[in-house]
């Protein structure tokens, strides 16, 4: 009898244990909706957001950037400034790539000069985070030196850019990867199969030196409707969501099953005003000239504008008025710049003096599918502009006719958006409001040229010392801003939504990243 009490009670205790590991099996798979599609398996082709996120899950850098997007050790776990052009970084040791190789110092130099080749036929290449680099050399196999062109305050945000592939990679080319070769890094998750437009599914590296994920397999599937993608989350399909639409985060977040994290966002969505032709296509006072050459009209506009409405009722509170390029909390960040004002009579006065007394007509341009609401925020910011006299009519399009046809600047005043990718205020400065030409102002639509601002910002470039780099940063935006070189808008707001039990700490470059995401036990 003892014998078989002692067999009914294992025999209870092995069921137990059978269903405990079947639960928890069950538990240790995570489907989560994107919104997006990676286009490349390479995470050195194309610079875009799903790209880079996507990258994150199965790459690392020297170093990361963390949900605020500050610097954190990564594959190095320390480093030292050398002299004004060199560093050295210290490598972390016992790190393993998913094929069982040993990560060492040849990898990085590999890496780095793999960027290049990756570059070939990139819509937007990784090259210009390497630029500044002169060479890079193994001192031992934990450490490297990398020595600058120039002094470089930016290398760290660079190189958190820079996957890290092994060295026997660095002639291998985009379309190897695509297939599905060779996709190897050092990343908390190893690559198991993509379907473009469709999914990614990954399983999890138990030896990552961050330690091992709660996630057995993730599988990432893509709905670029956001119904589809609400819709999934609701039946159960998807245990999160990410780009939760602001017409459902309300309906969503009452739900006793679910629960949102939203957080403030490092894109901003910005006015680009036609500022250095005489005439312009869609821009015409009553003498046929091009009244958004004039600060005061540019200023005039941006008081026209009330921002907090449009977070309030077409974003649903989901963004944060801008009055500058970055959000605060960010280097380069200025206090000084007041909050924006929504002042319609002010703005009447302004274009009088300006010569518009009358106003003058307008046509602006946006697109209708690349940023949350965009066609809506357009018809709004449209029946701002008429309200002081600016008579305009709204124009949108398809992103992937729209940017390319901003780009040759067939409009007067376009609506864009940028997302600060280097966590600092340069990575949206330069772009958007440097003078435009071969290295520099790429993003500058507007055409927004001040020698005093460039002067600025290349100091800041190449300033060393933090405190002098912010100060000069600082400076810079208040010139540009003062001149009403680009018209801030708001920050998007990125916003997730997931079963209860499930928990994530938003990032404020909107990456969906499964290694944080837990379940409560």
């Amino acid at each position: 009898m003892r014998k078989s009490v002692l067999a009914g009670v294992l025999s209870s205790a092995l069921a137990t244990l059978f269903v405990f590991n079947t639960i928890s099996a069950q538990a240790a798979d995570l489907k989560i909706g994107l919104a997006a599609s990676t286009t490349s398996m390479d995470p050195q082709f194309y610079v875009g957001g799903a790209n880079s996120a996507m990258a994150r899950n199965i790459f690392d850098g020297l170093v990361n950037q963390d949900e605020k997007q500050h610097i954190t050790p990564a594959l190095a776990v320390s480093w030292k400034v050398i002299n004004d052009t060199t560093w050295e970084f210290a490598l972390r040791p016992g790190v393993k790539f998913h094929d069982g190789s040993d990560f060492t110092a040849k990898d990085v130099i590999a890496s780095v000069k793999r960027v290049a080749l990756a570059s070939k036929n990139s819509p937007s290449a990784y090259t210009p985070y390497v630029n500044d680099i002169a060479d890079v050399t193994e001192v031992n196999p934990l450490t490297v030196r990398i020595v600058t062109k120039a002094p470089t305050p930016l290398l760290l945000n660079n190189l958190s850019r820079v996957a890290i592939l092994p060295a026997r990679l660095e002639t291998v080319g985009s379309q190897t990867l695509n297939e599905g070769k060779d996709v190897i890094g050092t990343g908390p998750f190893k690559f198991v199969s993509w379907t473009p437009d469709d999914n990614v599914v990954l399983a999890r590296n138990d030896q990552y030196w961050g330690g091992k994920a709660q996630w057995d397999n993730v599988t990432l599937r893509v709905f670029k409707n956001p119904s589809a993608r609400v819709a999934a989350m609701r039946s159960g399909d998807v245990d999160m969501i990410e780009s939760v639409p602001t017409a459902d985060g309300r309906d969503l977040g009452k739900q006793t099953s679910l629960h949102l994290e939203s957080v403030a966002g490092n894109r901003i969505l910005y006015l680009h005003p036609d500022q250095d032709r005489d005439v312009s296509p869609f821009a015409k006072g009553p003498d046929g000239s091009n009244p958004l050459k004039k600060r005061e009209v540019r200023e005039a506009m941006s008081l026209a504008i009330n921002r907090q409405a449009i977070v309030d009722r077409i974003m649903d509170g989901q963004g944060v008025p801008a009055s500058q390029l970055v959000p605060k909390g960010y280097f380069g960040y200025t206090p000084s710049i007041a909050a924006p004002v929504y002042d319609p009579a002010k703005a009447k006065q302004l274009l009088a003096q300006a010569g518009y007394p009358d106003g003058f007509t307008l046509t602006f341009h946006a697109s209708n599918d690349r940023y949350p609401n965009d066609s809506k925020i357009a018809q709004a910011l449209g029946q701002m502009f008429s309200r002081v006299g600016i008579k305009t009519d709204v124009v949108t399009m398809p992103g992937s006719v729209y940017f390319s046809r901003a780009s040759k600047r067939d409009f007067s005043l376009i609506m864009g958006g940028a997302a600060i990718e280097t966590g600092e205020a340069s990575g949206v400065l330069g772009p958007l409001l440097e003078t435009f030409g071969p290295n520099g102002g790429q993003g500058n639509r507007g055409r927004y040229s001040n020698p005093e601002f460039d002067k600025t910002l290349a100091k800041a470039r190449e300033t060393l010392d933090d405190g002098q780099r912010e100060k000069l940063l600082q400076q810079a935006t208040e010139i540009a801003m003062k001149d009403e070189g680009t018209i801030p808008l708001l920050f998007l707001s990125y916003t997730w939504a997931m079963k209860t039990p499930y928990t994530y700490v938003g990032r404020s470059d909107g990456y969906t990243l499964p290694y944080f995401v837990h379940e409560k036990q």
